[in-house]
């Protein structure tokens, strides 16, 4: 988590020593933000492990703890951690929503005491995501795990909002991103009251909003020295800059292939579209040509409406091999064949049969 410098000196100079992201606020208060993506892998985010801890140290001397959140969300196991350890503590923590509370983020809101929205803020609500590789036992595990997560967290609405647990699951969680202002909040439950902020766009999108309030918030002073040149030095993109002039020459290089992103996404989308087309033809043309092997194989005899699905999953699964097998089988001989054909040149097998046969009359 990326720390925030005091402004002031804090009352406990261990904690001093080891949480930045602790404002003391006066009268016995402290504020804590909640400002980034939840979750320990998170770099710049909010680590549960750090949150948590920064809780602790202080309700160890503070009676009045201020949660400020501008979050997107994040791993919901890493925020019923935070969400346990704001409803369990010991001091008296208000909630303020700053920018937006999405996903995991409008879960740990819940618990404030109470939890107040700037008017120009947003809740969302959606249901779980997440994925996993394996088989398909591991794959219905992580479904079921999942469902029952939706279950806890459709309980933890509940409780706060008064509605049951069944009404939250078919208003919210139905595969949509639910975006609620701060007058829709407050009349649905989810929330005890608005406050006022600096003004915001009223047309910002909620990426917009979380953006804003970050940057208000990195306004303040990240670490005891202000980064300068030459603390980009130090970093090995710019170890081999004699000058200024050089590292501006870098950070323009940066810009112009970020520039190229949006034109390189475009490419990957249509390439992706392309290739689909390319795959299915492909696919076209090739189960055409097993259904063609066998409608052949069936006509002279090789194989049978019986034998013929055993033969379809072998084409599926080694298309060559199961043709010079299907090929290799041997064909039924008709009676035709064996006496000949009609319309043989004379003395065919076939016309000496019938002459015989005629002359015995």
């Amino acid at each position: 988590m990326r720390r925030k410098q005091a402004n002031g000196a804090h009352k406990n100079s261990r904690m001093n020593k080891k949480f930045f992201n602790i404002i003391p606020s006066g009268s016995g208060s402290a504020t804590v933000f909640l400002y980034g993506d939840i979750g320990p892998t998170y770099g710049d985010g909010v680590s549960d492990k750090k949150m948590v801890q920064e809780l602790k140290e202080a309700e160890a001397a503070y009676r009045t703890i201020e949660v400020r959140i501008n979050s997107m969300g994040g791993s919901v196991y890493a925020g019923i951690a935070i969400f346990n350890a704001i409803r369990n503590s010991r001091a008296d923590i208000k909630i303020y929503v700053d920018g937006i509370a999405a996903s995991m983020a409008s879960v740990i809101a819940l618990c404030g005491k109470p939890v107040e929205m700037s008017r120009y803020a947003r809740l969302m609500l959606h249901s779980v995501s997440g994925g996993c590789w394996g088989n398909k036992d591991d794959l219905k595990q992580t479904v079921e795990e999942m469902e029952s997560l939706e279950t806890t967290l459709c309980e933890m609405y509940s409780k706060k909002t008064g509605k049951t647990a069944e009404e939250i699951r078919d208003a919210y969680f139905d595969g949509k991103d639910h975006f609620l202002n701060a007058k829709e909040a407050l009349s649905l439950g989810f929330i005890d009251g608005i406050y006022d902020a600096n003004p915001v766009p009223e047309e910002s999108t909620p990426e917009q909003i979380y953006q804003l309030f970050n940057n208000r918030l990195q306004k303040k002073p990240q670490n005891k020295k202000e980064m300068n040149i030459e603390d980009l030095r130090k970093r090995p993109l710019f170890k081999d800059a004699a000058t200024d002039a050089d590292i501006l020459r870098i950070v323009g290089q940066l810009e112009t292939e970020a520039g190229k992103v949006p034109g390189l996404t475009a490419d990957v989308t249509r390439l992706a579209g392309e290739l689909k087309v390319f795959q299915d033809k492909a696919k076209a043309e090739a189960d055409a040509a097993k259904t063609n092997l066998l409608n052949a194989a069936e006509a002279d005899g090789r194989i049978n409406a019986q034998t013929r699905p055993t033969f379809q999953a072998l084409l599926d699964n080694d298309f060559e091999n199961a043709k010079a097998v299907i090929e290799a089988l041997p064909k039924k001989k008709r009676v035709v064949d064996q006496l000949g054909t009609p319309g043989e040149p004379a003395g065919g097998a076939w016309e000496k049969r019938k002459e015989e046969l005629k002359n015995k009359k």
